[in-house]
Parts: C-alpha cells; sequence; structure tokens
C-alpha cells in the first residue's frame, strides 16, 4: 500500500498513543518504540495490527509488545514470540537481529563480511526463524554454514570453532515455556557474546531500517548458504567422547530429551562412548515445541516434575539413573536411585560437585594437574565446588557473574589448555576445549562414568558419594526462589524490589543478622545494619548483591539479582554448617534444612510486604 494511504492511519495512532501516555495508560518507554513502528516503513507490515490494537484500546497488551527493545540478556535475546513487538521474538526482531549481528561485524572488520554458522533448536517457528537469520547474513555476504535439522547449542559453540566462523546464531529459549523463542548470538571464540559486542548489537539493530534479505533455495544453489552434514555431527561427538576418564561402563540409565534435540548430542555421545544399557524415554522422544507430554508443558529439567512421566519405565528397566537435558541440550539434570528404589533429584549444585570431585580425583591419579591449572563458577554457584579445587591444589575462579558466556572468557583469558571445569548452579557444565558453553553432554559422560566406577569399586552410589564429601568439606544445602513479575509493570516492580534491597535491606530474618553485602553494582561492600560501606569491591560489574547472614545453626548467604532472561528476579540461598561425623550428617541436614527453609519463606515475606 502507498504510503499516502497510511498517512491519516499513522497521524491518527501517534496522537491516540500521546493520549494513552497521558492518561496513564501506556509506559513512556512504550510510546516512543509503538512510535517508531508507526512511523517508520520498515515496520509497515504490523500497522494494521497496531491500529487494530490501538482502536481497541487494547493498551495494556501494547505495553507487553513495546515496553522495551528486547536486549542481551545472560542468554541472548529471548522472549513471547508475537506477530510484532519490539519487545517480543517475532519475524521483524530476529532479522534485526540477524542483522544487527552482521553490520556490527563488518564494521570492526573493515566493512567485509566473515562466515558464520547458524542453528536451531526444536521450538515452534525454530526453522523459520533459523532460516531468516541464515537469509540475512547472507544477504550481507556472509559465507554461511547451516544446519537444516536440529542440534545443541553446544554443537553451534563447537561448528563456529571447528569451521572457524566469526560469529554464529543459534535459534532457541532454552527451557522457557512453549510461548517463547531466542536468538543467542556467538562470537569467533565459539562464546556468546560479551560486552562490547552486546550493546554493539543491539546500536545496530536498532539502527535497522530497510533489511537485505535473499531466497533461502536460491542462496543454497548459488553457494552462498553451505548445508551441514552428518561430518560436523560426529566431530562434536568424538571431541566430546575424547575426554573420557574412565572405562567402566556397567550401568543402567533412562534418558529424556523432553522433546528436545538431546538425542542428537547427550544420547548420541553415550552411546559413542559404550554406554549400551542406556534407554530413552519414548513418551519425551519426538521432536516437540509444544513440549506435549512434559508436565506443565515446561521443559526445564531444574523442576522434578519433569521426571514424574520417567519413573515406572526407570523403576521397570531398573534403573539406577535418569536423565533429562533441557530443549537445546546445554544443561543436564539427574536422579538417582537410591536403596528404597525411590528416585532422588539432584540439584544442580549437587552434580557440579560431584563431576568436580571426579575430574580432579582422576586428573591428579593422572598426573595431569597443576597450581597453574583451574576451576571456574559463578557467583551464585555452591562453594562446595571452589573448596574442592583450593584442596586439590588448582586455581580457584569463583567470582562470576551469571552466565556461562563469562565462564567462557574466562577460559580464554587464563588459557584453555590449563582449564580443568567450569560450572553453574542451572545445571550448566564444562570441561575440555571443544567448545565455549556448557555441554549436558560431557556432562552426562562424567555423571555416568563416576556412578559406574563408584558401583563397580564399592557398590556405592552419587548419593553415598555426596555424603561422604559432606562429611570431608562441612554440609552445604543451596535454595532458589523466584519473584515473577510479567510485562512491563513487572520490570517496574523488579526495579523497586532491587532498589529496597540496596538502600533498606532488613537487619534479621527468623534470628538471622544480615551483617555484610557485596553488591556488584556499587562495587562495595557495605556493613549492616548501617549500610556504610566498608571496602571497595573489584570486578565484576553486573546488578547482583550477595548478603552475608549469621545464624545459630549455619553460615547463610543470599544472593539477589533480577534474571537476564526472564520476567522475574532471582534469590540464591546458601548454607554451609560443619559435621563433626558421619553419624552426625543426618542431624545436621535435618536443622540446616528447616533453617534454610524459614530463611526462604521470611524473604518471599519480606518481598510482598515491598510490594504493598
Amino acid at each position: 500500500m502507498p504510503e499516502s494511504d497510511f498517512a491519516e492511519d499513522r497521524k491518527w495512532a501517534l496522537e491516540t498513543i500521546d493520549a494513552a501516555v497521558a492518561d496513564g495508560k501506556l509506559l513512556e518507554s512504550s510510546r516512543e518504540n509503538l512510535s517508531r513502528w508507526v512511523r517508520e516503513p520498515q515496520y509497515e507490515k504490523s500497522l494494521p495490527g497496531i491500529l487494530a490494537e490501538l482502536k481497541a484500546e487494547n493498551f495494556a497488551h501494547l505495553n507487553d509488545l513495546f515496553w522495551e527493545v528486547i536486549n542481551f540478556g545472560t542468554g541472548g535475546r529471548r522472549g513471547l514470540m508475537a506477530e510484532y513487538g519490539s519487545a517480543t521474538i517475532n519475524e521483524r526482531t530476529i532479522a534485526e537481529s540477524a542483522h544487527g549481528l552482521a553490520t556490527y561485524f563488518m564494521h570492526t572488520n573493515h566493512d567485509k563480511p566473515g562466515k558464520a554458522v547458524i542453528a536451531q533448536d526444536t521450538r515452534n517457528r525454530s526453522p523459520e526463524f533459523a532460516r531468516l537469520t541464515a537469509t540475512t547474513l547472507a544477504a550481507h555476504g556472509f559465507e554461511v554454514f547451516f544446519f537444516n535439522e536440529h542440534r545443541s547449542t553446544p554443537e553451534l559453540s563447537y561448528a563456529v570453532r571447528y569451521l572457524q566462523c566469526d560469529v554464529g546464531a543459534m535459534i532457541s529459549a532454552s527451557h522457557n515455556p512453549p510461548s517463547d523463542n531466542g536468538f543467542k548470538a556467538y562470537w569467533s571464540s565459539g562464546a556468546q557474546v560479551l560486552s562490547p559486542h552486546d550493546s554493539g548489537i543491539i546500536e545496530a539493530v536498532y539502527r535497522a531500517s530497510e533489511i537485505p534479505t535473499i531466497d533461502f533455495d536460491t542462496a543454497v544453489s548459488e553457494g552462498k548458504i553451505k548445508i551441514l552434514d552428518e561430518k560436523i555431527d560426529q566431530a562434536y561427538w568424538d571431541e566430546v567422547c575424547k575426554l573420557s576418564l574412565s572405562n567402566k561402563r556397567d550401568l543402567v540409565a533412562l534418558f529424556t530429551p523432553l522433546h528436545g534435540v538431546g538425542e542428537t548430542s547427550v544420547y548420541a555421545v553415550l552411546k559413542q562412548a559404550g554406554f549400551d544399557k542406556v534407554g530413552i524415554f519414548e513418551q519425551q522422544r519426538k521432536p516437540d515445541g509444544n513440549f506435549a507430554n512434559v508436565p506443565d508443558h515446561l521443559p526445564n529439567p531444574e523442576r522434578f516434575d519433569v521426571f514424574k512421566p520417567c519413573l515406572d519405565a526407570a523403576s521397570e528397566m531398573q534403573a539406577e539413573m535418569i536423565l533429562a537435558s533441557d530443549p537445546d541440550a546445554d544443561r543436564i539434570a539427574i536422579c538417582v536411585r537410591n536403596a528404597d528404589g525411590k528416585y532422588i533429584p539432584l540439584s544442580g549444585n549437587q552434580s557440579g560437585a560431584l563431576i568436580v570431585n571426579y575430574v580432579l580425583q582422576k586428573r591428579k591419579a593422572a598426573g595431569t594437574l597443576s597450581p597453574s591449572h583451574f576451576v571456574v563458577e559463578t557467583l551464585v554457584t555452591t562453594p562446595l565446588i571452589a573448596d574442592q579445587g583450593r584442596k586439590f591444589g588448582v586455581k580457584v575462579v569463583d567470582d562470576l557473574l551469571v552466565g556461562f558466556k563469562y565462564i567462557a572468557q574466562t577460559m580464554d583469558a587464563l588459557g584453555p589448555d590449563k582449564f580443568v571445569f567450569g560450572a553453574e548452579e542451572s545445571l550448566g557444565y564444562l570441561a575440555g576445549e571443544y567448545c565455549r558453553d556448557k555441554d549436558a553432554a560431557v556432562a552426562a559422560m562424567y555423571l555416568m562414568e563416576y556412578a559406574a566406577e563408584l558401583k563397580a569399586e564399592s557398590g556405592k552410589s552419587l548419593l553415598d558419594r555426596l555424603d561422604e564429601l559432606y562429611v570431608e568439606y562441612g554440609y552445604y544445602l543451596e535454595g532458589q526462589r523466584s519473584k515473577v513479575c510479567e510485562g512491563s509493570d513487572g520490570q517496574l516492580q523488579i526495579k523497586r524490589l532491587m532498589e529496597a534491597f540496596r538502600t533498606s535491606p532488613p537487619d534479621e530474618l527468623v534470628g538471622n543478622r544480615f551483617k555484610t553485602v557485596h553488591d556488584y553494582g556499587t562495587h562495595e561492600i557495605r556493613t549492616l545494619p548501617a549500610n556504610s560501606k566498608m571496602e571497595g569491591l573489584p570486578e565484576p560489574q553486573g546488578n547482583l548483591m550477595v548478603f552475608h547472614l549469621e545464624g545459630d545453626t549455619a553460615r547463610f548467604r543470599i544472593a539477589v539479582r533480577p534474571s537476564g532472561t526472564e520476567p522475574k528476579i532471582k534469590f540464591y540461598f546458601f548454607a554451609q554448617s560443619d559435621v563433626p561425623s558421619a553419624e552426625t550428617l543426618a542431624a545436621s541436614k535435618q536443622a540446616v534444612g528447616e533453617e534454610l527453609t524459614k530463611l526462604q519463606d521470611a524473604v518471599s515475606a519480606w518481598i510482598d510486604a515491598q510490594l504493598k
């Protein structure tokens, strides 16, 4: 339709938007973004829909669609899919993401295009968005390598390095609900983009007007897009399997990909590594973006609910372990059968502590550890990982912000040849040099190997070994709570809560006194309750606070941060207590568990009071 045909509609729309802001029905940020989509010709395809929403006075919905320009969080751009809207994942924002990645790279490379590789998970619209990303990059002159079928995020990271690409993109929203999708951008190291690249790409996204494109089949026939074959899969599996530390394989297990890509990575690696007693759970095997057979359609393996459909099948085959990967297979969770035949889920912290124990033991025995080797974890991951690293005499980096890209950055800064293991509490783990993102496949292999070794050597399980670690190092218990704050109003709530914790945190909760706070937003350590600066705090820089509490039964910490990928503020709880002997462990677990639950409930109540 000619520009003039929309002139009156645009004028009316802009006036309506201004009036809605004046009446408090639209946010100022929504006005800025929505007005741009009304005025500028590149968004004309969305104009009829926007006009219909304005005429129906659906201002709350418009706020949700336009309250922000969706940014790069800890896991790239991720959010609700919609037909249009600057705050959602849609055809335009995906094209802008690819365009921003292309133009920013060219800006840093003397206006020359480079090489790119694109992958996708099993989510709804992922194939469409992957093709759109590929054609946008190809239209900019990039040589594009394309996974024509779903593959894992760590294989994409590996492919960036293996194919010597300059950039990569993964279409995925990880463990989010079926309504969501996302765009993860990767740099030449195989890691997700960090500053200044992330802000540079977003600036390029915001400047996007007309975005070049090319027909996908034409680009393939002209050699501008190259379809990858199974050779790269095999190369990736080989690299993971090279990291094996044991030949013990006598373990019965059941694996579920939760309708995601895990069969192409986790299951394939376990089978190649020789675990021939691993079955795959058929009900959750088929790739399905609706996650049909996952409880509540929420494919997050941190939730024990995702395992419930597997329990009968696992019992029937007498599986000693159940494994579940998230939809893009960069995270792994397990349940271990106890002596009573029940399946006990391990947290991400517990699995990480076991893997690092296994790797450090095996490498020490092999003579491949030195003081210059290092383990890495984030600020919200269990101290039991760092404490083991120190006892084994390796370097420990445990002050990183949330996001595996910071672990990848540390790998390259300190030397990947000295990297032993990296972990984050949300089920993310990596060993080796083959990629720069967390990988469910290598973690699954190590958990299976450790379980098989314990079974063969002593008849013990991973649960038994975890208790032994608690007796050796002390009892460590972690927990997490979140306050979901959806939509544009939700972001204001999150800001209010962060400000309340920063300026007027509690003096004490259920007998636990708040003593100090490490504020990575202001770079200072403050004493509490006075909230006065005690000393400066070095890098990293991020909107994260860690409170240190003094209690009667244990030492507590609480970390507070807004999620980088979901509409919530997250609270991480840490408890540590001494364990005099194996005989006192059960009592320690009970006492610390009760106190931690009371503390979590008290924090939740305090949060609700701040929002009244």
